[in-house]
């Protein structure tokens, strides 16, 4: 995932959103400021799941593996194991390198960038291992926090020059020239590192101090032009190796993640979030019962000042988003627990990856309407789902 601009032209001039546009929405995110928000809402934790610091992702869009990688942290808290800082970046030079493989193959016909999907952390832990944090930051010129608008511009470049094919016969070069530029940008891949003393490669650390099995993830939507509980392929820009996910009805959504909740798990949630009623600054999210120009200017300026009623989601309603692109595949994060406000609404505690730089110090409160409207995907262990669920999927 990663943020859509909300400027429309650079969406229809570009097949992905730049690190410039993404930059500016989440700006205008943080800056969205209501003054009397945190003294208007009140919020009681009733389920707050362990988990790890809030990271920042910086200026890439890399928040598919913040967000899974923050999941899959709170699964070795969940498991009875000492958490390890994984490396959200390792996690990323590994999918851009199949990604580009992938690019190729295709002929350069699907999109680039350095966005993703849940099931791509999954995929690349599965076929790569992990790394710890301390020993691959990603940060090998000069920076604090990640800045890859160069390193996207440079990838971009070398697989658009491969797929035009000048030599008339793809070289066995290209991979070895494309890996090299994202290694001097983000560094080479240690073959050993040290952990608490004993030496590992990023397999037998996945294996041996990680212990978690890819097998144990599955990942849902809910669309209603595809049959509910089987599989579909997720068309969304970022799905770059076309994963596919189960479908299910819309209420399932939120009774999924109940039960996870409920039971201890975490859940990975990826969703649509350049949307107004989307505060990052006041850490909020909502759908109000009236949106756009039908909202008076009043009713703009207080939208973060207290609960307010929210507009009934139906899944044709859920459909209607995705189909004119006011839902699109946005931006991943991470639910770690169930709040109440004043009133008795329930919302859940969600985890970013934009440091914490809001009101709650990193996370933000998100109620289960905008969570059934505004959701594309999310990923959980299979143990979490309900059983009557499970057994109409077969699993």
């Amino acid at each position: 995932m990663k943020i859509k601009s909300i400027v429309m032209i650079l969406a229809a001039a570009m097949p992905v959103m730049s690190l410039h546009a993404q930059d500016n929405l989440v700006n205008s995110l943080k800056n969205n400021k209501s003054d009397s928000s945190k003294q208007s809402f009140h919020f009681t934790n009733v389920i707050d799941l362990a988990n790890t610091s809030v990271k920042n992702q910086g200026s890439s869009g890399t928040c598919w593996s913040y967000s899974t990688n923050s999941f899959l942290e709170s699964e070795m808290i969940r498991m009875g194991k000492q958490p390890v800082e994984l490396s959200e970046i390792y996690t990323a030079r590994c999918a851009y390198v199949e990604k580009g493989i992938n690019y190729v193959r295709m002929h350069g016909a699907v999109s680039l960038g350095d966005g993703g999907e849940p099931h791509d952390v999954i995929n690349m832990y599965r076929k790569y291992g992990a790394v710890p944090k301390a020993d691959y930051s990603g940060l090998n010129y000069g920076t604090t926090t990640n800045k890859f608008g160069e390193l996207s511009a440079i990838m971009e470049s070398i697989l658009k020059a491969v797929v035009t094919n000048p030599n008339g016969e793809l070289t066995p070069n290209w991979l070895q020239a494309y890996t090299g530029a994202i290694d001097a940008y983000l560094g080479k891949v240690p073959a050993l590192f040290t952990y608490n003393g004993k030496a590992y490669n990023p397999q037998t650390f996945a294996q041996q101090v990680v212990g978690i099995n890819p097998d144990d993830y599955v990942e849902f939507g809910s669309e209603t032009d595809h049959p509910y509980y089987q599989k579909f392929v997720l068309l969304v820009p970022d799905n770059w190796a076309f994963g596919s996910v189960y479908n299910l009805p819309l209420n399932d959504v939120t009774d999924v993640i109940d039960n996870a909740l409920k039971n201890g798990y975490t859940v990975e949630w990826s969703a649509d979030v350049s949307e107004k009623y989307f505060s990052w600054k006041n850490g909020v999210a909502y759908v109000p019962q009236k949106q756009g120009d039908a909202m008076t200017e009043e009713e703009r300026n207080t939208m973060f000042d207290g609960p307010k009623p929210e507009l009934d989601i139906t899944p044709e309603i859920r459909e209607k988003a995705f189909d004119n692109y006011t839902t699109t595949d946005d931006h991943g994060m991470h639910i770690v627990g169930l709040a109440k406000d004043q009133n008795g609404k329930e919302y859940y505690l969600v985890k970013n990856s934009w440091g914490p730089s809001n009101d709650y110090k990193g996370y933000l409160y998100v109620t289960k309407a905008y969570v059934r409207y505004k959701t594309t995907n999310f990923l959980l262990n299979k143990n979490a789902v309900p059983k009557a669920i499970r057994e109409k999927i077969g699993f």
